[in-house]
């Protein structure tokens, strides 16, 4: 094991990096004059600002240890998740991406209200909450507080989760989302400037690719895996991850927000492929780390108290001399800051737009700003105190997706029948949001607290998916007809297609965002085929 130490030069860097970042929120503190401003930055965000806030906030902490870690244990079938989310991104940019934005709604749970009614919306609103703090936030702070662990062994878990918690509110707290992409950005390019210095200082140590292929079970680099694979069976690749990457990256709030305040449609648009772009280097940076660690520290699989978790901040403090251990550490409390801030801005949006403002009518931008803070500071205290029971779960990876896979497939099925068809009603969305969580709970019981059935979570996902579904259906086509005047805004005609090709008639080819979305398909295509 290395030598889990910081010198001077190290923690310098690092503490110039925290005043720096907090000093921007509470500069941009200053420039928020309501709740546009607090919670969508103004509707202002250009696609750079976009595309780099979506990979930082998603590229988090529990991304670069969780993703590391899972190819050291099981492979780089890990990645099936980020090739995934380039072409679900390209999907939301054509068709669901111009609907949010020319509505110009704040949560996606307003979305719902205006496109069924005030129920659906306040129970995707609770539900998002929910997920925003117990799966994403706490995750963040897991993965935060595993890394100063092993820099500080006598520091409790829980104090270092602490910690990080209030760094990262601090400047989320003042600011709000303006504060958070700002942040992000520069987080992002420190991400991507870590994990790549960390994958080819450890390419190097061994010596060449052509040595990692030879040397590696063929399996550990197949992103296709047999159907009776543990972590990722390849069926669960066409039913499950395109579900939960949907999800994620079109419906969740704490992604979809930042989309919500951009500058045009096409700021919104071009955000997105980028983002989709920025995510396909992942493999390269990010995944093969942890083949790399198989090769570097084999000695690693036979002790008792090692976890996967730990394979990035070994590799961080083996290889890098002093000076870039605290550039890279920076990288990495950038990541888990980046993650932090976003679900915690996400939450109190949430909780601010969707139940304060409906039942406080009276309150004027002020108190909305005012609660917004205040619901911030809460939940990172909720977050905190739930962080620590992830460490009862086998790898931070599985413990996101796993609770993803039985919160998740009701939402995406409401949404999108309420996007692309006409006939689903209110009743019926509802009926098919209730539906599907009483399947989760049945499979929860039976799977996770009983045992009486072994079955996937990515398995799981489409057998809820496919409830919610057959319930909103079922349910909407036995009752009435809505309004289809008053539903038009909120779904997707052809017509939104064939105005966007006279206005791309206008434009040079580069500025194209279908071109774009060609260009991103085809690249992850080539990588998927590479990697099969």
């Amino acid at each position: 094991m290395p030598d889990f130490s910081l010198h001077a030069l190290d923690l310098v860097s690092i503490g110039i990096y925290l005043a720096v970042i907090i000093a921007i929120g509470f500069y941009v503190a200053r420039r928020v004059s309501d709740s546009a401003d607090y919670f969508l930055a103004g509707r202002s965000l250009t696609w750079s600002l976009i595309g780099f806030s979506l990979l930082a906030s998603n590229m988090s902490s529990t991304s670069i240890i969780g993703m590391a870690g899972s190819a050291f244990n099981t492979g780089i079938s890990v990645y099936n998740y980020e090739w995934m989310a380039a072409v679900l991104m390209v999907l939301f940019a054509l068709f669901i991406v111009p609907v949010y934005l020319r509505n110009r709604i704040f949560t996606m749970p307003e979305f719902l209200e205006r496109r069924f009614d005030f129920r659906s919306r306040y129970y995707f609103s609770a539900f998002t909450i929910f997920g925003n703090i117990f799966i994403d936030t706490a995750g963040a702070l897991y993965a935060g507080a595993l890394v100063i662990s092993l820099l500080y062994p006598e520091v409790p878990f829980t104090v270092s989760v602490v910690i990080l918690a209030v760094l990262a509110g601090l400047y989320t707290v003042a600011g709000g989302l303006r504060a958070v992409v700002y942040t992000d950005t520069i987080q992002a390019v420190l991400l991507l400037f870590g994990c790549l210095l960390v994958s080819v200082l450890a390419l190097g140590e061994i010596g060449s690719w052509q040595t990692v292929r030879e040397q590696t079970d063929p399996q550990m680099l197949s992103l296709i895996q047999p159907a009776d694979d543990s972590f990722l069976p390849w069926p669960g690749l066409i039913v499950g991850v395109p579900l939960l990457g949907f999800y994620f990256w079109c419906t969740n709030q704490f992604m979809v927000q930042r989309v919500l305040g951009a500058r045009s449609v096409d700021h919104g648009r071009r955000g997105a492929i980028f983002a989709g772009l920025l995510k396909l280097p992942a493999l390269f940076i990010m995944v093969l780390p942890g083949i790399f660690a198989l090769h570097l520290y084999p000695e690693l699989t036979a002790m008792d108290d090692f976890s996967p978790d730990m394979v990035f901040p070994v590799l961080l403090f083996d290889l890098l001399p002093v000076g870039l251990r605290g550039i890279i550490l920076i990288a990495l409390i950038a990541a888990i800051m980046s993650s932090i801030d976003s679900t915690l801005n996400s939450a109190s949006t949430l909780v601010t737009m969707d139940f304060a403002k409906p039942l406080r009518p009276g309150w004027d931008q002020r108190q909305l700003v005012v609660a917004g803070r205040v619901t911030t500071f809460l939940f990172m205290i909720v977050a905190a105190a739930w962080a620590p029971v992830i460490t009862r779960f086998p790898t931070l990876w599985e413990y996101l997706q796993s609770v993803l896979a039985y919160q998740s497939p009701p939402f995406v099925a409401v949404v999108l029948l309420g996007i692309f068809t006409t006939r689903m009603n209110r009743h019926g969305a509802l009926a098919g949001l209730i539906a599907g969580h009483l399947m989760s709970l049945a499979l929860f019981l039976s799977i996770i607290v009983f045992g009486a059935i072994d079955l996937h979570f990515l398995y799981v996902a489409p057998i809820i998916l496919v409830t919610s579904l057959a319930v909103t259906a079922g349910w909407s086509l036995a009752g009435d007809r809505p309004d289809p005047g008053a539903i038009a805004p909120f779904t997707w005609q052809p017509d939104l297609w064939h105005q966007d090709t006279r206005e791309l008639r206008q434009i040079p080819w580069y500025s194209n965002y279908r071109i774009h979305s060609i260009l991103l398909l085809v690249a992850t295509l080539l990588i998927v085929f590479w990697f099969r």
